[in-house]
């Protein structure tokens, strides 16, 4: 897999039938090694790591509904009262990211309601911050840590 631009970390790698998978720590298993999940796995260690948030309070392909069609986000983070306040969508390095995965990630808060979104391709990451109150977004510079995330 290539170089992202997050921080390298060890990963735990094994062939299985013929098939190579790595070890996610959130769900504690190993999953099948996608470009997608490469990207998946450094942003959760990323969040982890440079972000002080919680294993715990990471969530992983977790289901949800929308227009009564089942989704599932890539990554959510939750606050300590259980409260949704992050979601994190991650595509393949390879993958431009575009106006499509953020309509994607937007679908998804349509039903979650979180006040931060990021849409990653591993090289690229991209921050807004929603202000439900004055129906706008901003983009932000910087991905908030945990601790600014649950304000």
């Amino acid at each position: 897999m290539n170089r992202l631009n997050l921080p390298a970390f060890d990963y735990r790698c094994r062939t299985r039938d013929g098939r190579e998978e790595i070890f996610d720590p959130v769900r504690r298993k190993y999953v099948a090694l996608t470009p997608e999940e490469w990207v998946r796995q450094h942003f959760i260690n990323f969040l982890i790591t440079e972000k002080a948030t919680p294993l715990p309070l990471i969530a992983v392909e977790q289901m949800i509904v929308y227009n009564t069609m089942q989704r599932r986000c890539d990554i959510i983070v939750y606050s300590r009262k259980g409260t949704p306040r992050l979601i994190v969508e991650c595509k393949a390095s390879s993958i431009e990211i575009n106006q499509k995965a953020f309509e994607q990630i937007a679908r998804y808060n349509l039903v979650l309601k979180v006040p931060y979104l990021v849409v990653t391709n591993g090289l690229t990451h991209i921050c807004c911050k929603i202000s439900f109150e004055q129906s706008n977004y901003v983009f932000l510079k910087e991905i908030p840590s945990f601790d600014q995330l649950t304000l």
